[in-house]
């Protein structure tokens, strides 16, 4: 059995969690992220960086096997659930739009994906492997987990171990197994001197 190998193809080499980071759609369907890893990808979201400090991210985690992963689950679009399943944990990131003084937190959305960035790297460093998705329905993960404004769902996060090329769904198999790719250094930068 053989895990795809996804290394990503830098202008210039980048630290192996960063290179070697890529979002699968196929986990292990009996892989266990334990609780002191749970704690870690935690614990990683907590320190990143925050405008501020005003943290405005919040978070409900549930380990396959629980109540609350599955009504995180339930709460995943039709297309996504049939590998979303099988994440190890899920996590729901939570978006404080406006602050305790009434004010627009402009950078709270940014501040989610810091968090959900370091997860993310915390993730790859366990041996573990992220995806994020918007296909959800935030409505319901509102209600499901009592959610209120100026709280609001924004992303799932699922976390597990990547399956093997041979294990993938037929119809998982071509977008898993393509070069991965990202826009040209050149395009993406605007200017730099």
């Amino acid at each position: 059995m053989t895990t795809p190998s996804r290394r990503a193809d830098t202008a210039e080499p980048l630290h192996d969690l960063l290179a070697e980071r890529w979002s699968p759609r196929s986990y292990v369907a009996d892989h266990t992220v334990t609780e002191a890893e749970t704690t870690a990808l935690l614990e990683a979201a907590r320190w990143a960086p925050s405008a501020q400090n005003r943290q405005p991210r919040r978070f409900v985690a549930g380990r396959r096997g629980t109540e609350v992963h599955a009504r995180i689950a339930a709460c995943v679009l039709e297309r996504n659930r049939v590998w979303a399943l099988r994440a190890s944990l899920l996590v729901l990131g939570i978006v404080e739009r406006v602050g305790h003084d009434g004010a627009p937190q402009r950078f709270a959305e940014y501040d989610l994906g810091q968090s959900v960035a370091h997860l993310s790297v915390q993730a790859q460093h366990l041996g573990l492997h992220v995806r994020q998705m918007g296909g959800f329905d935030a409505e319901a993960a509102a209600a499901a987990f009592g959610v209120e404004a100026p709280y609001a769902p924004l992303v799932v996060v699922a976390v597990g171990r990547a399956t093997a090329v041979e294990d993938l769904e037929p119809e998982l198999v071509e977008r898993d197994t393509a070069p991965r790719q990202r826009l040209p250094l050149h395009e993406l930068v605007r200017q730099r001197a």
